[in-house]
């Protein structure tokens, strides 16, 4: 039941934070973001359950698919949304720490629900995989959104 009540947790703060931190007149380019990254993160995420990579023992639409639907299609394409709309423009140095800091959070929270829930079970996984990983394909959402929208 603990596990269930994380995933509604999860969508909940993602929302909350969609809600009070994408202005009305940048939501188009959060939805932007948002869809961007589902792009990538469905295939990804396909791949690494396919390969037994990674197995996702409790999650929501358990006979749609044996991927994390909460994280791979909701709480990582919001991040994704929130995170183009705030990435510091100023500085690449600003923006590599911006990225770092926001994947170490993400891999954190990841490695805690590895080690004491069943929301995620590595199998052939590292926690570095993950971080690795996430940084990468943050930085090809932001190039999509940055080429789409003619930013920079």
């Amino acid at each position: 039941m603990i596990d269930i009540t994380i995933l509604i947790v999860s969508w909940i703060i993602a929302i909350v934070l969609f809600y009070f931190l994408v202005a009305a007149s940048k939501l188009r380019e959060a939805i932007l973001g948002f869809l961007s990254m589902q792009v990538l993160t469905w295939p990804l995420g396909y791949l690494v359950v396919e390969l037994n990579l990674i197995r996702y023992p409790v999650r929501v639409f358990e006979t749609a698919t044996q991927s994390s639907f909460t994280y791979e299609f909701f709480v990582f394409p919001i991040v994704s949304a929130l995170y183009n709309l705030y990435y510091p423009r100023d500085s690449k140095v600003a923006g590599f720490l911006y990225t770092g800091i926001i994947v170490s959070v993400l891999t954190g929270a990841e490695v805690i629900l590895e080690k004491f829930t069943d929301t995620i079970e590595y199998i052939n996984w590292e926690w570095y995989y993950s971080w690795i990983s996430m940084f990468i394909v943050l930085y090809i959402s932001y190039g999509i959104w940055k080429w789409f929208l003619n930013k920079e």
